[in-house]
């Protein structure tokens, strides 16, 4: 492509696109494939989000792309009172992996959709309408997964739904509450829990989480705070729905994030890594649920439910992930990369704590070890510095913390490729510091 041509690009892009947040990277991507992006000048871009934290199975899987091909065909997209296969498939596929007795799904495009219904469902279901999240928490933009977001987006809109309440996430390297200079969660959600009483006008119908909260600067929920979290929504006639939008489907070395605790919630949202980058979400709930909630007039109608497109696409997905054992190479590359970033945080200060589950890692950036300071500035040119030497970053600037790079690779990653982001990072912080 001619430098005019690049210019023109930019001038349109400029004059034509609504800025939805953030900055867009300084290049023109024309391809992906694998685990890497390739620019205009054909240069080759280590993508270490996996796109948007979606796609586990790299960029253009062959398997993938014969299913969407074939359906796009022959089978995409049907009235939405109408039945295929692929999505009863799928359905059915769901409630033999996902725990406990998670059995009914509905079938939808996004993160945010999902959520929103979700809680539309626990609503229906309890006869509440207040909704706990994490004061760090990101559900998406629609109206009732954007009131239970709290790490941005919050000023300018008017007010959020009545009954929205936070309550802090349990940060084990900036923690709030300490009990002889260890961490201490409990007090610090009991304290939280008495103060969201204290506000409830008795109308509590569930707290929305997610496992690891990846937009809130990767901080996972430690072992033993989902269960206590659970017992506090069951003894207020709550539901507790868990977003696993970018930690189900292997991500942390485990089919869900909630099995390494044992938990089950009353609601399960699924998105981005179930369809590995292409629109799917899913809301997998009990039986018990559901039948409440169709016998109270539950309406979810939207244009793309339980389209055949996607629903075979994420059964490929669940497939893929299944036959090539790639739940047990996410915890295996996962430990291979938090080896490599645990070395970089012994060379470097200014890596103040790396911290996650599986592939899914986060390395937050500080000015000084013992302050922990932010550096947001130093943050950002590093993040800079990698992509110039071919590595996508992603890093989240949130008050009170340092910058948070979020560390996503595809599942299907080689050893070498993890080597080689973080060889680059080393010398993106080299030169940056």
């Amino acid at each position: 492509m001619t430098r005019n041509a690049d210019a023109d690009f930019w001038d349109r892009a400029r004059r034509h696109l609504v800025r939805y947040g953030g900055v867009f990277a300084p290049l023109i991507i024309e391809r992906a494939a694998g685990s890497f992006v390739y620019d205009a000048e054909g240069r080759k871009i280590l993508d270490f989000t996996s796109g948007q934290m979606s796609a586990i199975l790299g960029h253009g899987h062959p398997e993938i792309a014969a299913v969407a091909a074939h359906h796009v065909a022959h089978l995409d997209h049907l009235f939405s009172g109408m039945l295929s296969r692929p999505v009863v498939d799928l359905a059915s596929e769901l409630a033999r992996l996902a725990p406990g007795a998670l059995e009914r799904s509905m079938l939808l495009t996004t993160g945010a959709e999902a959520n929103e219904a979700a809680l539309r469902m626990a609503k229906l279901a309890t006869g509440g309408w207040e909704v706990v999240s994490f004061a760090q928490s990101w559900h998406g933009m629609t109206a009732g997964a954007a009131s239970a977001t709290y790490s941005a987006g919050r000023k300018g809109y008017g007010p959020a739904p009545v009954g929205s309440f936070a309550i802090p996430a349990p940060n084990a390297y900036r923690p709030t509450f300490e009990r002889d200079g260890i961490p201490d969660w409990q007090t610090e959600l009991d304290y939280a829990f008495a103060l969201v009483d204290r506000q409830s006008t008795g109308n509590l119908a569930a707290f929305l989480a997610e496992p690891i909260l990846s937009s809130g600067g990767i901080i996972a929920l430690p072992p033993g705070y989902l269960a206590a979290l659970k017992r506090k929504c069951t003894e207020r006639g709550m539901l507790l729905i868990l977003d696993e939008a970018q930690t189900g489907i292997g991500r942390t070395g485990l089919m869900f994030a909630c099995e390494r605790d044992g938990v089950v919630p009353d609601i399960l949202t699924l998105s981005k890594t179930l369809g590995a980058g292409l629109p799917l979400a899913a809301v997998v709930t009990t039986a018990e649920i559901e039948d409440l909630c169709h016998e109270r007039g539950f309406l979810f109608y939207t244009t793309h439910v339980s389209d055949p497109l996607p629903a075979a696409v994420g059964l490929k997905v669940l497939e893929i992930v299944q036959r090539d054992g790639l739940v047990a190479r996410a915890e295996q590359a996962g430990a291979r990369l938090a080896a490599g970033l645990r070395a970089l945080q012994e060379r470097f200060a200014c890596i103040g704590d790396v911290r996650g589950h599986g592939l899914l890692q986060g390395v937050e950036i500080v000015a000084d070890r013992h302050t922990k300071r932010s550096a947001p500035e130093l943050g950002d040119a590093i993040t800079r510095r990698c992509l110039d030497l071919g590595l996508s970053m992603n890093i989240v600037q949130l008050p009170g913390m340092g910058g948070v790079f979020r560390i996503a690779p595809p599942l299907t990653a080689s050893d070498a490729e993890i080597d080689l982001g973080v060889d680059i990072l080393r010398r993106a912080i080299e030169s940056s510091v």
